[in-house]
C-alpha cells in the first residue's frame, strides 16, 4: 500500500468516481525511492466540475481551475494536489503545447498522453489497488524508462521531453531502451524549440539529481544521455565541441567533455555549474591557438554567454564566471605563499566555492579519491592566516573609510587605499592597527597620485 495522507484517502471514499494518484508518487513506491518532498497528482474520470462539488465537501481550498485542461490546484489541509480529468492531447509535432485536449474515460488514453510507462500507473486510492494499462509496473521494477507510445512520437511531439528523459533518468538511475535513446535522438533538435527558462530548470534539477532519492553521482548519468541523443549539442554547443578532445594523458583520463561532466559529478551542490562549464573554452582555444593557453579567460566569457542564452538566473552566471576566471591561479602549486595570501583576501568572499571548484576539477582528472594538492596548500595557508588574525574582509580592518578621509585621504582614493590595505595586511597582520594602517594609507595615496 502506498503511504497517502488521510485527508485524501477521505476525499477518495467520498467520490462517485475513482480517484487516482498517479506518476512520480505511485512509481517512487513501488521502486522504493524515498523523497522528502512528495508531490500528489491525482486523476480521474470525471470533470473538474464533478471534482471541485466532490473536494469542497471534504474541505479543500480551490486554488486554480483550468477548464482546457480540466485541471484543478487545491489544497487540503497542509498538503497541496493538482487534480486532472482524464484526456487525451493531440499535439502539433514539435508544438509542446496540445492543440487539441479530448476529455475521457478511458484510462489507457489518459496514460498515453504522459511520457514514460514508469509515471503512466496508477493507484485506486478508494480501493488501494494498482491500475497499471501499459505495464509500468514491469519498468519500474526493472529500473527502465519507455515511452508510453513510439519513442519518435512522444518525443516529436514535446521537445522538453528530451531533458525530462536525462533528468528523470539522473534523479531516479533508471536506464532509458535502445529505442527510447533511439527516438530522442532523431528528435534532438527540437529541444530548440523549448524556451530556454524550462530547459534550464529541467538541467537544473539534472545537475542536482543526487539529492532526490540520494543516488550518487545521478547527475553523471543524465549528463551521459544528453550526450548519447545528442541533446547537448543543441542546448550547450560549446561543451559539446569537447567530445573527442583529448587532454594530456599524464594528466587526464578523459576527454574534455566527459572530463566537464565528471566534474560537475564530483563537485558539491553549490559549484555544479562552474565545475561543468570550468573548461568550456577549450575546444575554441585548441582551434585558434592549438593549445588551452588561457582557457579560463576566455571560458570566463562563453560560459557567461552560454548561460545567459539558457536565461540562467543572473546572481548564478556571474558567481560561474567569477569562479571560472580563477579556477586555474596556483593549479601547479607554483605561486609563493605571499601571493596566495593576497589571492585569498582578494577573493575570500568566494574562496571556499573556488576550493571546491578546484577539488572537482583535480578528482575528474583521473578519479582521484585524494585532496588536491592546490587545496591541501591554500587550506594550509587559510589555517594558518586565520591563526595570525588576518583581516579577510574590510569590516575587518581596524580602520574605516571616514576615519581615513579625516586623516587626509581624498574620498575618490579611498575605496582603493582601503583595498590595498587589505592585501597588505594578508601577509603582515601586524599591520592592522588604527594607527599603522592610517600611517601607510597616506603614503599609498601619495603612490597613486605620483
Amino acid at each position: 500500500m502506498i503511504a497517502i495522507p488521510e485527508r485524501l484517502v477521505s476525499l477518495a471514499r467520498s467520490c462517485p468516481f475513482p480517484l487516482y494518484l498517479v506518476g512520480g508518487t505511485v512509481r517512487d513506491a513501488l521502486a522504493g525511492l524515498c523523497c522528502g518532498e512528495k508531490d500528489y497528482d491525482i486523476c480521474a474520470p470525471a470533470s473538474a466540475e464533478e471534482f471541485i462539488s466532490a473536494a469542497l465537501k471534504q474541505g479543500a481550498v480551490i486554488k486554480a481551475v483550468y477548464k482546457n485542461t480540466g485541471t484543478v490546484k487545491f489544497t487540503l489541509g497542509d498538503f497541496s494536489c493538482e487534480y486532472a480529468s482524464f484526456r487525451s492531447d493531440e499535439y502539433v509535432r514539435g508544438g509542446h503545447v496540445p492543440v487539441n485536449t479530448f476529455f475521457t474515460d478511458d484510462i489507457v488514453l489518459d496514460a498515453r498522453r504522459r511520457d514514460f510507462r514508469c509515471n503512466a500507473v496508477y493507484y485506486n486510492i478508494a480501493e488501494e489497488g494498482i491500475a497499471d494499462p501499459l505495464d509500468g509496473v514491469n519498468d519500474i521494477l526493472h529500473g527502465a524508462l519507455n515511452t508510453v507510445a513510439p519513442a519518435d512520437k512522444v518525443f516529436g511531439e514535446d521537445g522538453l521531453r528530451l531533458m525530462r528523459l536525462a533528468r528523470q533518468a539522473a534523479q531516479t538511475g533508471f536506464a532509458p531502451s535502445a529505442e527510447c535513446i533511439e527516438g530522442a535522438k532523431k528528435n534532438a533538435a527540437l529541444i530548440s524549440d523549448i524556451v530556454p527558462q524550462r530547459i534550464f530548470g529541467e538541467f537544473e534539477l539534472l545537475l542536482m539529481a543526487d539529492g532526490k532519492y540520494g543516488i550518487s553521482r545521478g547527475q553523471l548519468h543524465g549528463l551521459r544521455i544528453l550526450d548519447e541523443t545528442g541533446v547537448i549539442d543543441f542546448v550547450l554547443p560549446e561543451l559539446a565541441a569537447g567530445r573527442g578532445l583529448f587532454q594530456r594523458a599524464d594528466y587526464h583520463f578523459y576527454d574534455v567533455l566527459e572530463h566537464s561532466f565528471r566534474a560537475a559529478a564530483y563537485a558539491e551542490k553549490g559549484v555544479r555549474w562552474a565545475a561543468l562549464l570550468h573548461d568550456i573554452a577549450k575546444p575554441r582555444c585548441m582551434a585558434q591557438n592549438g593549445n588551452f593557453y588561457n582557457h579560463e579567460q576566455l571560458g570566463e566569457i562563453i560560459a557567461g554567454e552560454a548561460l545567459e542564452r539558457l536565461s540562467a538566473p543572473k546572481r548564478l552566471t556571474e558567481r560561474v564566471r567569477r569562479l571560472i576566471s580563477l579556477h586555474m591561479y596556483d593549479y601547479n602549486c607554483l605561486a609563493r605563499e605571499s601571493k596566495v595570501r593576497r589571492f585569498i583576501v582578494c577573493n575570500y568572499d568566494c574562496i571556499d566555492d573556488l576550493l571546491k571548484l578546484k577539488q572537482a576539477d583535480f578528482s575528474a582528472c583521473k578519479d582521484s579519491a585524494e585532496i588536491a594538492p592546490t587545496v591541501l596548500k591554500w587550506q594550509s595557508i587559510l589555517q594558518k592566516m586565520r591563526g595570525e588574525g588576518v583581516p579577510f574582509t574590510l569590516k575587518q580592518l581596524a580602520v574605516k573609510g571616514d576615519a581615513l578621509i579625516r586623516a587626509g585621504v581624498e574620498k575618490k582614493n579611498c575605496a582603493e587605499v582601503l583595498k590595498a590595505l587589505l592585501a597588505e595586511c594578508a601577509v603582515n597582520p601586524a599591520m592592522n592597527t588604527a594607527e599603522k594602517l592610517t600611517s601607510r594609507a597616506l603614503i599609498l595615496q601619495r603612490d597613486m597620485c605620483g
